[in-house]
């Protein structure tokens, strides 16, 4: 296959979990049609994402970032605005606020510094934000209201999202995506927000080596298995497969302008 009809717009096929086989979970991806953007969550998750996106280009992609639980990389962000020049990056992130794992205000009010310090390479660089964001939507939907002058008009997406229908029309009203991975494929309360969202505005993902779709429950998640979380999602919403994983395509394409 010459080019991707479906693009992974969330995983990391960089990590450590694909270092014994990564060729053969790129051959897997590249024979499903599917192509990835692989995401850093610090510095050299970030360099090694854009070191694969170059190694299979047209078929990779990379988001550069620092993840909000990875605070012992922030001082060295000048490491990721020099990663953000290259073409080949079409994200900046994953990046947010994660109060799931830290209850510390201290740590909080640093990531929300860092946050900011990614919406600003987002503007500058044009490029589109990965947000994770875990328990923590009301200061993050408060933040980006807060900035709003400085989001593109593609501002990015809210990756893995678990938030209420009301967070997802506050951050609709900013224009914001989301993209949903193999929970859809077996958690059902996810169905009325995945209808509620406007087609335009769904993408898929896999979060790989995470969380893995069936019927790969129990394995190690990779980009290939996309596949899956598109026919579960046009299952939900009671639409042919085969288009709606064109519009996933097109939508993923427009929002990160990744000229396949």
């Amino acid at each position: 296959m010459e080019s991707p009809i479906c693009i992974d717009a969330h995983t990391h096929a960089q990590f450590s979990e694909f270092d014994a086989d990564r060729d053969a979970v790129m051959g897997r991806a590249k024979e499903a049609g599917v192509g990835m953007i692989n995401a850093g969550a610090d510095v050299a998750s970030s360099q090694k994402a854009v070191a694969l996106a170059h190694q299979h280009e047209g078929w990779a992609w990379a988001a550069v970032g620092i993840h909000p639980t990875e605070l012992n990389d922030a001082p060295s962000f000048e490491k990721i605005i020099s990663l953000a020049v290259d073409p080949l990056v079409v994200g900046i992130g994953e990046c947010g606020l994660d109060y799931f794992h830290t209850t510390d205000e201290a740590a909080q009010r640093h990531q929300k510094d860092l946050f900011v310090q990614h919406l600003a390479l987002s503007h500058e660089s044009k490029k589109p934000l990965v947000i994770h964001c875990r328990q923590a939507f009301a200061p993050a939907i408060d933040l980006l209201r807060a900035h709003r002058g400085q989001l593109n008009v593609e501002p990015g997406v809210l990756h893995f999202f678990t938030g209420t229908v009301d967070d997802a029309r506050a951050l609709l009203e900013l224009n914001f995506s989301f993209t949903f991975g193999g929970l859809i494929t077996f958690n059902r309360s996810f169905d009325d927000i995945l209808k509620f969202i406007p087609r335009d505005h769904l993408l898929i993902e896999t979060d790989a080596p995470f969380v893995s779709p069936v019927p790969h429950r129990g394995k190690r998640n990779e980009p290939a298995y996309v596949v899956e979380v598109a026919r579960a999602l046009a299952q939900v919403l009671a639409v042919d497969s085969a288009e709606l994983t064109q519009t996933l395509f097109e939508t993923t394409r427009r929002i990160f302008n990744c000229g396949v």
